[in-house]
């Protein structure tokens, strides 16, 4: 079975993502979370990095797991009980894992918002949202009708859409950032879009879109961050020649 190597994996996606220079939340831990042997014969991809998505790897016969949402977002704690029997599972099945968050977001060809933004046809995009030292989502200036942006939407993440219908019928200025970004829904009117897409949000948001006068798309916080963990599977399968398959494992939210 053809075999790569890890380390050569993981310098790659340092590199490809800039992982060394972006800043991101405390805890985020972005790159290589969990060592295996030093050989990659198939790839695993996931958005949230947990004891369900580390058992379907294995299933899965996969020996490096790249998640979006990884392991570690905090202090470590104690390793015992379930912390002690991920550990244990990871080990035992010699299985890897990668993670990526805002660098993956903010990639411009193999990120999250590029991905969405592709998949709903928006061309012409500009940098939006700066977070963290850096623009991380991305905006365009287009003419639709807010009607059919939904329906391009929830055709894009696979279901269905929460529309908090604050701004105008037809979208002239649609800003894109995936996840929770919805609590930070005033920055995104401040930067002047009048259509903000992204995954979820705080329940006051619906009055505060109206306040300010712009449309909210909320399609999901993982259907939106689905994106990115395929594209860099794909570009990774492809470069070092393994196989790769996605774990759909949708929380809802």
């Amino acid at each position: 079975m053809p075999a790569a190597s890890l380390k050569q994996i993981v310098r790659h996606c340092d590199t490809l993502l800039n992982t060394a220079d972006i800043e991101d939340w405390s805890g985020a831990a972005n790159g290589l979370q969990v060592e295996n042997d030093g050989r990659v014969t198939r790839i695993a991809a996931t958005v949230d990095g947990s004891m369900a998505t580390v058992k379907l790897a294995i299933a899965a016969k996969a020996d490096l797991l790249i998640v979006h949402h990884g392991l570690f977002w905090g202090p470590s704690a104690p390793w015992t009980g379930k912390r002690f029997e991920l550990l244990k599972l990871l080990l035992e099945n010699n299985l890897a894992v990668y993670s990526s968050h805002l660098p993956l977001d903010c990639h411009p060809k193999l990120g999250n918002n590029a991905q969405l933004a592709t998949a709903l046809g928006l061309k012409r995009l500009k940098p939006f949202f700066y977070e963290k030292g850096r623009d991380i989502g991305l905006r365009a200036n287009t003419r639709i009708t807010r009607t059919q942006l939904v329906k391009n939407l929830e055709k894009a993440v696979g279901g269905p859409v929460t529309v908090l219908p604050g701004g105008p019928k037809t979208c002239n200025k649609i800003g894109i950032v995936t996840g929770g970004a919805g609590s930070q829904l005033a920055k995104a009117a401040a930067d002047g879009v009048d259509t903000f897409i992204t995954g979820e949000g705080p329940q006051h948001t619906f009055a505060l879109a109206e306040d300010v006068g712009i449309n909210v798309l909320y399609a999901g916080h993982y259907a939106t961050e689905t994106f990115g963990v395929k594209a860099l599977s794909t570009h990774l399968a492809k470069k070092f020649k393994v196989k790769w398959e996605f774990l759909d494992h949708p929380t809802g939210l």
